[in-house]
């Protein structure tokens, strides 16, 4: 499945081997580590609690 999806690396990680978390969606919302994208494991959870987690954890909400 993660090999059809567009994964968007986070805004926050850097290009110098820091901690990556990259970010897919289709019908459900795809969260892997980009160190092991390849063979680690993958989260996928629903866009509704996706978007109650980033409510959750934005400063501005």
């Amino acid at each position: 499945m993660s090999d059809r999806l567009k994964w968007f690396k986070s805004s926050y990680s850097d290009n110098e081997g820091g901690a990556c978390v990259e970010v897919a969606h289709d019908d459900a919302v795809h969260i892997r580590d980009s160190k092991s994208a390849a063979s680690g494991p993958e989260l996928q959870i629903s866009p509704g609690s996706w978007s109650a987690f980033i409510a959750a954890v934005r400063p501005e909400a």
